[in-house]
């Protein structure tokens, strides 16, 4: 934190005022990194349903994700970075921010389809948690070798994936 705030050229105190936490602090930049990448975010766009505007944020997602060897290096990062070693405090806390953003911004999408009344009320948190898993899986199937058409894999997956959240309470 002291050295977040000498590079702001604030004081600790007022850094702390505003982010008591460095997990806050944390949470704050990757939020604003999530809205400088994908400021467009589709799930506004009323001239398409409820389900192509949260398949294209999805697909959104995993765009950042690449596809053959920029997926694969982006998944040995995340292996030698987060799984390979012991995890230690630090560590543990830069992947669950980057998670807790992931759940964050999938629940955002999801709050807005329940107030135009497309999803069933329930819990948009365990939807937007089930959604991160598959996006997760799909983007390591993004890194492995496949004999089936990954766009067409992709694609089944989405639209059950979904499906399921706008069809069913949970």
């Amino acid at each position: 934190m002291r050295a977040v705030a000498a590079r702001a050229g604030v004081s600790t105190g007022s850094l702390r005022y505003h982010f008591p936490t460095q997990r806050a602090l944390q949470d704050a930049v990757l939020a604003g990194f999530y809205d400088v990448i994908s400021p467009d975010d589709r799930i506004h766009d009323r001239s398409a349903t409820a389900r192509e505007r949260l398949i294209d944020c999805l697909r959104h997602v995993l765009a950042l994700a690449g596809v053959g060897e920029q997926a694969r290096a982006a998944w040995g990062e995340i292996f030698t970075t987060y799984i390979e070693p012991e995890p230690t405090a630090e560590s543990r806390a830069a992947y669950l921010a980057i998670d807790r953003e992931a759940h964050r911004r999938v629940e955002y999408w999801l709050t807005v389809l329940s107030n135009e009344g497309a999803l069933a009320e329930g819990d948009n948190s365990r939807r937007a948690r089930f959604l991160v898993t598959v996006l997760n899986g799909l983007s390591i199937t993004r890194a492995l070798p496949s004999e089936e058409s990954i766009l067409t894999t992709e694609t089944e997956t989405l639209h059950a994936a979904v499906d399921h959240v706008l069809n069913s309470r949970f």
